[in-house]
């Protein structure tokens, strides 16, 4: 199975997204969720095109895969996620973790595996989870 990597940015006052692996798909819009929506849109105008214009990724079966800059990120599970709780998976102190989320710092690249690796985690855990 193909994986689309999508990429999905914070610009000032919206969120863009685009296909990294792809060429041709695009999206934007005033939240997270609207941008994921707005590329799905994308896929399936560019699945509509005669079949020598489809990228090959699009034919068959494929996932999309979200890469996110973390501020989008942050902002994104604000209201899932709060600033302890991130700080207590990741062991990043809550006044970086707001920084990061308004955009007022960029964290370096060790710091951003840190955020990764404890959301997979907390994911993983999760997953194992039965009621």
């Amino acid at each position: 199975m193909k994986t689309i990597q999508i990429v999905i940015e914070k610009s000032s006052d919206s969120y863009g997204a685009y296909a990294e692996n792809v060429q041709g798909i695009y999206g934007a819009g005033d939240t997270v969720h609207e941008c994921k929506q707005s590329i799905l849109d994308a896929i399936e105008t560019v699945k509509s095109f005669d079949d020598a214009q489809i990228p090959n990724a699009l034919k068959g079966e494929y996932k999309l895969s979200y890469k996110f800059d973390t501020e989008s990120l942050l902002q994104y599970y604000k209201g899932i996620l709060s600033n302890p709780a991130i700080e207590r998976i990741t062991g990043i102190n809550q006044k970086l973790i707001h920084q990061y989320s308004t955009g007022l710092k960029k964290p370096r690249a060790q710091q951003r595996k840190k955020i990764e690796e404890g959301l997979h985690h907390l994911g993983k855990e999760l997953l194992a989870i039965e009621l």
